[in-house]
């Protein structure tokens, strides 16, 4: 099976001018405009790019994306590490939502449209140690199964077929991901060696490797030791022939946005500032992963005098400021309408705090995705922190309370391959090991996702009711009843809209 790239290459490499008498259809030449229009489409999609940043340790999201439209409930959660709502940073065309203080490029993103937040984020059956929870998020897989590769990893190698072998070559000189930092991960693990090169610097790997000769996978002895120096040697060889690519975008490459500097120690800031050089000296990689420590924030989350300030104030900083200088920079650049960066961190922190300033691990916890191919500003809605939380009938010992999930992180990867990447539905499905409906973030349009309220956010793909600026889509098989006034710009009903008692919808077109 194909997918839609090849399809599109295949096909508008042997058109000829045809009508298909009797049924209406017509073939068209490689420089008709449809085919043209066809191979412009495959070329977007080919010169797409992904950002990952990984939040190592375990964010705690009610500290991040404030419900304003909750506070009482928050504070009486944490009143120990609350933020003052005074202090909350606001969001434009919302008083439900606001951001940590720290957050200000971030806010800025989001006031440009350029940010968009999932809430309430995790998986079904929750796991709460950092190792294995760790794993499910970058394998994407149940948290009763397991696998040997990572998401990006099994797309990779469906993307570059026989990767490893054979590469680089005339079509592919570069690496097809690349990790900024010292260790492999496993989003990036293929059936046989991670896809990923590791890389803490261009200068440094390029005179760690240099241009030497990689020794030739043969004449090894035949067992696990043989098997070993061969996956050693063939990691070698790959080092090797993607050196002087990396460093020559490197060289090519430059830097116009402003970054935090050095004496503010911002890590990521600097591993971001690497990849804005690389994509613009020309890397063709279509993964970049990058990570940021430090959030497991069990005590002195914030300062005792002040909770604006501490731990996690800080590690917020550091990401809001490394975003926004990195987003800024690649607009200046010119590479803004490739690039798209998703956030993300194996588990939340529980919605109450402890005695020592801090949280506990915990369930669900926001997602930032970043760019400007963001159409969703927010996608789910705050989580209920009087009558959402979870144990739902909690007994007298159960003194803890978790953010109940609102959305399964699968369905943001599967937009991210689907809407951003290209790839078929079934595509996706497959290489997620199952179907997973899409969160609209990258679509002009909200869809139903299931039959229901108009008003229930289960309802929708977004995981909120449509605004009135969205086209809204009943699926097909879909009944929504309305029972209120509703609105959104259009509607296309290719299932049931049931008007009930007092019920109306208001389009603006």
């Amino acid at each position: 099976m194909i997918n839609r790239r090849q399809f599109i290459e295949k096909a508008t490499s042997f058109m000829v001018p045809l009508t298909l008498s009797g049924i209406g259809m017509k073939a068209y030449t490689k420089d008709s405009k449809i085919v043209q229009s066809l191979r412009k489409a495959a070329v977007i999609n080919e010169d797409k790019i992904l950002v990952m940043i990984n939040m190592n340790g375990g964010n705690d999201g009610l500290n991040t994306v404030i419900p304003l439209d909750q506070y009482g409930a928050y504070q009486g959660l944490r009143s120990n590490i609350a933020i003052n709502q005074n202090y909350v940073l606001p969001l434009a065309g919302t008083n439900a939502t606001g951001l940590h203080p720290s957050l200000g490029g971030l806010q800025s993103l989001y006031n440009e449209g350029k940010l968009s937040i999932v809430h309430s984020v995790s998986y079904p059956n929750p796991n709460q140690s950092h190792f294995r929870s760790s794993d499910i998020w970058m394998t994407g897989v149940d948290a009763e199964s397991y696998s040997n590769t990572g998401w990006m990893g099994r797309y990779l190698e469906n993307r570059y077929n026989g990767y490893p072998n054979g590469y680089p070559n005339t079509t592919m000189e570069d690496p097809i991901a690349l990790q900024i930092g010292y260790m492999g991960t496993p989003t990036l693990q293929g059936s046989s060696q991670n896809v990923a090169i590791t890389i803490d610097s261009p200068d440094n790997f390029y005179n760690l490797i240099g241009s030497a000769e990689a020794l030739p996978p043969q004449n090894l002895p035949p067992n696990a030791i043989g098997q070993q120096i061969q996956y050693v040697r063939l990691q070698q060889a790959l080092a090797v022939g993607y050196a002087s690519e990396i460093k020559k975008a490197a060289d090519l490459g430059k830097n116009l946005g402003t970054y935090p500097v050095a004496s503010e120690k911002n890590y990521l800031a600097d591993q971001l500032k690497i990849v804005a050089r690389l994509i613009n000296g020309g890397l063709k990689t279509k993964i970049f992963f990058v990570s940021q420590g430090g959030f497991d924030t069990h005590s002195t989350q914030v300062d005792a005098t002040d909770t604006r300030q501490g731990k996690h104030a800080s590690l917020l900083k550091e990401l809001s400021d490394a975003i926004s200088a990195f987003q800024k920079d690649i607009q200046l650049l010119g590479h803004a309408d490739k690039v798209l960066g998703m956030t993300f961190s194996e588990f939340g922190r529980r919605a109450n705090s402890n005695n020592s300033r801090g949280t506990d691990h915990g369930v669900a916890a926001p997602m930032f995705i970043f760019g400007n191919g963001i159409k969703k500003q927010q996608i789910g809605v705050n989580p209920d922190l009087t009558n959402g939380l979870l144990p739902t009938n909690p007994q007298s010992w159960e003194t803890y309370r978790d953010i109940k999930m609102q959305i399964d992180f699968r369905r943001v990867y599967g937009d991210i391959l689907v809407d951003w990447f290209g790839v078929s539905q079934d595509n996706s499905d497959s290489l997620l090991f199952k179907n997973f409906k899409t969160t609209s973030v990258l679509r002009d349009t909200i869809e139903t996702i299931e039959g229901g309220s108009w008003n229930d956010c289960c309802t929708w793909s977004a995981g909120r009711k449509p605004l009135t600026t969205e086209k809204a889509i009943i699926k097909a098989n879909h009944v929504v009843n309305v029972n209120t006034d509703v609105s959104a710009r259009t509607l296309v009903n290719e299932g049931n809209l049931n008007i009930l008692a007092g019920g109306k919808v208001n389009l603006k077109e």
